[in-house]
């Protein structure tokens, strides 16, 4: 089915903004990029590329980027928040005042807020107003491949129906094909610890491990996020779909993935901070293992994978010693 949307917006000049302003430009529609720095917004305008995020991908003439929050939010029909999650607040807060109405907003953001232990979607109802509509689309997307067009899958999560089913037809293609799903919090928090596990699987990789002992990590780091997860609402079958093993998998192995790509300097003997500073795009991974231990700890759940890369990314143990204790961990029933 065609998707209607003549004008939509894209808060955000990363990555996956790009790759959502390419996706609604493919129905034709009009797409205004958000940029929170000049620079930027005029190298998108003079190259037609994100040169720093995504270079090589032509931008659709359909897409446009400005400084101006009033002209990239003027007569939109649905909006698109892509931007790294400690920095949502601020930035909605600075553009709340262009924004109008109740229109739609999507966010593909992955992450927990460390002051407010939020999700995305709450942090933008909180500053919009729980009256404006806010979903959540996530799954396996590294930005680079959907820009390329190879076929990916992906979920958007919300409890309005008809919001839900209008993000889907919006973003849908014939190489990106959209679900829908009404546990909002479950998506949400599925692809927020999911780079929690990939930090540690790249950390698993650095200290070349091998590969049983990254299976393993996966498997249980599956385990932990569900048992999160059901103690805060959310569907356990939430956890063996697209918003989460799916996404777990990818995140874990793909070299693109700058989580698993953090984890695993950190395995070779980096610190988190030279980690960081290496590193151009923001690394949601590293502030949200310190949100998830403090929702473990509100929840009484146990998360010992998670609890071990905080150690490591804090310097409280090696990764070699981080693993030792994860495997000689009091047995049990699996």
């Amino acid at each position: 089915m065609q998707n209607a949307l003549k004008r939509a917006t894209v808060i955000g000049d990363g990555a996956m903004g790009t790759v959502c302003a390419i996706l609604l430009a493919d129905h034709g529609t009009r797409v205004e990029v958000w940029s929170a720095f000049d620079e930027q917004a005029e190298m998108f305008e003079r190259a037609r590329e994100n040169t720093r995020f995504l270079p090589g991908v032509p931008l659709p003439d359909a897409v446009h980027v400005t400084r101006d929050a009033g002209v990239a939010l003027a007569d939109s029909e649905l909006v698109v928040s892509a931007v790294p999650c400690q920095y949502t607040r601020s930035v909605w807060e600075a553009i709340r005042a262009s924004y109008s109405g109740n229109v739609p907003v999507v966010s593909v953001t992955k992450g927990i807020e460390i002051d407010t232990l939020c999700c995305p979607t709450d942090i933008i109802s909180q500053v919009l107003g729980e009256d404006v509509p806010v979903v959540a689309l996530s799954g396996p997307s590294i930005a680079a491949e959907v820009a390329r067009a190879l076929p990916a899958t992906v979920v958007v999560a919300g409890t309005d129906p008809e919001v839900t089913v209008l993000a889907q037809r919006a973003f849908n293609t014939g190489a990106f094909r959209v679900y829908t799903n009404e546990d909002l919090i479950g998506v949400e928090l599925a692809g927020a610890t999911k780079n929690i596990i990939a930090l540690a699987a790249g950390i698993v990789d650095g200290v070349e491990a091998g590969d049983n002992a990254k299976a393993a990590l996966l498997t249980r780091g599956l385990v932990e996020i569900t048992r999160l997860g059901v103690a805060m609402g959310a569907q356990a079958s939430t956890f063996k779909g697209l918003a989460g093993i799916g996404d777990l998998v990818t995140t874990c192995i793909s070299p693109s993935s700058r989580n698993r790509t953090a984890g695993e300097r950190i395995g070779r003997g980096m610190s988190m901070k030279e980690t960081v500073d290496s590193t151009p795009s923001v690394i949601e991974g590293i502030p949200t293992t310190e949100s998830v231990l403090e929702l473990a700890t509100r929840h009484r759940v146990e998360m010992p994978i998670t609890s071990a890369v905080y150690s490591v990314l804090h310097g409280h143990r090696t990764p070699s010693q981080a693993i030792d204790e994860l495997m000689t961990r009091q047995l049990k029933h699996e």
